[in-house]
């Protein structure tokens, strides 16, 4: 996988040469935080590269581009931690969403130049391809399990 765009800056940039694992997902579900590839769900001959930031049946509070997630473990939300944003990264919306069984919310880590599920809806699990699993270009940012 080819990175394109701006969306994933700064942890991903444009140029950029994944390996991507696509076997790990048949075997554990996707976790929040993780970086993904997947197929666009309105071309899915188009892949994307965003994070996961709500699985599936969790509902997301978002004020003023702060997250707060609500799930069975906790009735009462806990606040995404998100500091790895950079503060010109960030945008400041505001909306809830509740994600079906079989739904994850994406963003990108550059949330101001990202089309991410804020702008087409949850991601469903049959578009997710799998995960970076090694950056081998440029080699000054080669990594193992690169976005975590």
């Amino acid at each position: 996988f080819i990175v394109s765009g701006a969306s994933m800056d700064p942890t991903f940039s444009t140029g950029q040469y994944l390996i991507v694992d696509q076997v790990s997902y048949y075997f554990e579900d996707p976790s929040r935080d993780d970086v993904i590839i997947f197929r666009y769900p309105r071309d899915p001959e188009t892949f994307f590269i965003k994070r996961i930031v709500g699985l599936p049946g969790e509902t997301l509070k978002v004020v003023d581009g702060q997250i707060t997630i609500v799930n069975k473990e906790h009735p009462e939300g806990f606040v995404l931690d998100e500091s790895f944003i950079a503060e010109k990264h960030r945008t400041y919306e505001t909306f809830n969403v509740t994600l079906g069984d079989d739904e994850y919310f994406v963003m990108g880590d550059n949330r101001a130049q990202s089309s991410d599920s804020r702008a087409w809806g949850p991601l469903e699990e049959k578009y997710i391809v799998g995960r970076p699993l090694v950056r081998l270009l440029p080699a000054s940012k080669i990594s193992v399990f690169p976005g975590r």
